[in-house]
């Protein structure tokens, strides 16, 4: 993104930033320009579909390792680590060694990475090449923008290339839903391999057939900017571990989970105190604790939790009620259609002083489709809600484009050092932010589902008429397989014991589905106050400030 865009945003004002500026832009052909971005969406669902594959099967896969569910979720938490903080890293790896260079090596080592996957036996094995897997997989985000963006013209690379790269990195997760149980079907989790295999032999065929444009190599990494990462990729993998675990081991439980966040604290400490005290740093903190910026950073970091409700919500809440992976194919094959729609939906329109406007509309829809969703009852079933996930897939891509697009131009206007600080704060919201947001909804239905299954239990006594009827209707039924009429009754109260758990349930994510709502429509009302002051704040100003800002204004303006 940033070697497409530094050069006409920016005044280039040192040496070193003018002598990596990118050649200018050669039109080219319509069937390579078609090539560059089929490029792209591969590479792109390559590496969403990667990290897909590990969260939607992670019960099979325990199964095929012989672990418990609780200890193959590491397998999500070693892929998530480096994802948070390896881009950070790679912006300067590839300024200094060369964009074609940089493609050709990331690519192979995918490959390399899928390739020993095929070699896992263990659970140790498997979570070994999960966090190499992890590492290899964050330059693929990277290709996938810079393919997008390299045969578009100047004007396009935010209006088209931005919105559509963004969405096929976030349908990547969600399509993994719709095919992995064909692939788990047929090989167990060796289907899963192969398949990324093949895809990593695909994009390593078209990063080859089709080489990037490098800019000149300038040489960026110090030796601080190593320390410095190696503190911020400490911080934030040991966040990243204590979100996702904190919920299934519960926060107070284990004394490894205070210490890990501890460390990430101290780590992130050190890393803003170094980073303070340098001449020349890998992230400029001042910046990024302007009252601009923590602005975004907070909308970007609401929109993720928020979000959180598709990736944590219906799902597990389907699992709970006995829905197979097969019965929620049609979902997240309508999620994916409405994630891409939402791309495509902000082409005609993208403009930054447009922003808002999107904002509002992603907002009202996830507001709208949370709302819808928290009615949900024990006989919900995934055409039910098909509507209202949509509506908030299409908002997320509707959401997240134009939000990136105002933080890049932000940072291209102060000099193209400062997308290395914009990249943290994304990174630091989206990939930090959707654990953090798994972690409290999670912690939120399993805390609410032990409240709202208490309750369930005081009302469901013996002595209650309709608790009686129940167990007896449920007897009579269970008559023709159990003989024995206490071992009837016994079996009826057990399965009402049952169906009162999943009630609870649902009635958790239902009150997790509201706080979404809620989340949502705050949000929104502080948008709407925010552009109404500044409408106010326009208004009233007075003439002569403008005419001392504009002394001469162009006569087509």
């Amino acid at each position: 993104m940033s070697r497409s865009q530094a050069a006409p945003a920016a005044p280039a004002p040192a040496a070193p930033a003018a002598a990596g500026a990118p050649p200018p832009f050669v039109p080219m052909s319509w069937p390579a320009t078609l090539g560059y971005i089929g490029a792209s969406v591969v590479i792109g669902l390559t590496q969403g579909l990667a990290q897909g594959f590990v969260s939607t099967n992670i019960p099979q896969i325990a199964g095929d390792l012989g672990a418990t569910t609780t200890q193959a979720t590491w397998l999500m938490a070693a892929f998530m680590i480096p994802r948070a903080s390896m881009p950070l890293l790679l912006i300067k790896i590839r300024t200094q060694f060369g964009l074609r260079r940089f493609a050709e090596v990331a690519i192979l080592v995918y490959l390399a990475v899928s390739l020993a996957a095929l070699a896992i036996s263990d659970l140790r094995s498997a979570v070994a090449v999960q966090f190499v897997a992890g590492m290899a997989s964050a330059p693929l985000s990277t290709l996938a923008f810079m393919y997008m963006l390299e045969p578009l013209p100047p004007q396009w690379k935010m209006r088209l290339g931005l919105p559509m790269v963004l969405a096929m990195v976030a349908t990547g997760p969600m399509l993994a839903r719709v095919i992995s149980p064909a692939l788990m079907g047929d090989h167990g989790w060796d289907g899963l391999h192969y398949m990324a295999l093949g895809l990593a032999a695909v994009s390593l065929g078209l990063v080859y057939a089709l080489p990037l444009t490098s800019a000149p190599r300038v040489k960026v990494i110090a030796a601080m900017d190593l320390v410095s990462w190696l503190l911020i990729a400490t911080g934030f993998g040991g966040l990243t571990v204590g979100f996702i675990m904190g919920s299934i081991h519960w926060w107070t439980d284990v004394a490894w989970l205070g210490w890990v966040l501890a460390l990430s604290i101290v780590a992130l400490t050190l890393a803003v105190v170094i980073e303070l005290h340098r001449k020349a740093p890998l992230l400029d903190i001042r910046w990024l604790a302007s009252p601009a910026m923590l602005h975004l950073t907070a909308t970007l970091l609401i929109f993720r939790l928020v979000l959180s409700e598709q990736s944590a919500g219906a799902p597990r809440m389907f699992q709970v009620l006995g829905v197979t992976q097969d019965q929620l194919v049609p979902l997240f094959a309508m999620i994916s259609v409405a994630s891409v729609l939402g791309g495509l939906a902000l082409i005609p329109f993208m403009k930054p002083e447009r922003v808002p406007l999107f904002h509002i509309i992603a907002l009202v829809l996830i507001a709208a489709g949370a709302f819808m969703d928290s009615h949900a009852a024990m006989d919900t079933r995934p055409a039910q809600m098909m509507l209202s996930q949509a509506m908030i897939a299409f908002a997320g891509s509707f959401f997240l484009a134009p939000a990136m697009m105002r933080g890049l131009l932000s940072a291209l206007a102060r000099g193209p050092n400062y997308i290395l600080s914009f990249v943290i704060v994304f990174l630091s919201t989206q990939s930090l932010g959707g654990a953090m947001g798994s972690g409290l909804f999670s912690t939120l239905i399993n805390h609410r589902q032990a409240l709202h299954l208490q309750v369930l239990r005081e009302e469901l006594t013996a002595t209650d008429p309709q608790t009686a009827a129940e167990i007896a209707q449920r007897s009579m039924a269970l008559a023709p397989q159990i003989a024995d009429a206490a071992q009837r009754q016994a079996q009826a109260v057990a399965q009402i014991a049952q169906d009162a758990s999943a009630q609870a349930y649902v009635m958790a994510y239902n009150d997790a589905y509201f706080l979404t709502f809620l989340l949502a429509a705050a949000a929104l009302c502080a948008l709407l106050l925010h552009l109404f002051r500044d409408w106010l704040v326009a208004r009233g100003k007075p003439p002569a400030a403008d005419a001392q800002t504009h002394p001469e204004p162009e006569p087509e303006t």
